[in-house]
């Protein structure tokens, strides 16, 4: 695990064909090579090159059935998001200044777990449900 350092491009391209050992990519290396191929392709190729990486080390572990669409989309959307409004540029600030990402249960904040939970939400990307705020 190179948290220190952004993904470089030979890393990226193992992602994309495979090559990585999936017992090796616990979830910061996912923000981190997430970061990386949104620093190098546009949100969309990004999104069709990442997942493909995902499925394809999922299929590698004999568990196909882990890759999970909404996940793996809306976390590439907050970090694109992030990414965005940090001015650095520099994946060593981004990753002090968001630590909040490395925690899995970030997407909580949007999803409800049942919600992350459901087959649906694994095949198809979903949006978040509007959170209904009761005031007493």
């Amino acid at each position: 695990m190179k948290n220190g350092e952004a993904a470089t491009a030979d890393e990226l391209l193992a992602l994309e064909t495979g090559a990585l050992d999936p017992h090796s990519f616990p979830h910061p290396e996912h923000v981190r090579f997430a970061y990386g191929m949104l620093e190098r392709y546009s949100f969309g190729e990004a999104v069709t090159r990442f997942s493909h990486g995902l499925k394809l080390l999922a299929a590698k572990a004999g568990r196909p059935e882990v890759y999970h669409e909404t996940i793996t989309v809306a976390f590439l959307a907050l970090i694109n998001e992030r990414r965005g409004r940090d001015q650095s540029g520099d994946w060593s600030e981004f990753r002090t200044t968001n630590s909040d990402l490395f925690d899995k249960r970030c997407l909580e904040n949007w999803y409800d777990a049942e919600e992350l939970g459901s087959e649906l939400a694994r095949k198809t990307f979903c949006l978040p449900r509007p959170r209904v705020i009761v005031l007493a």
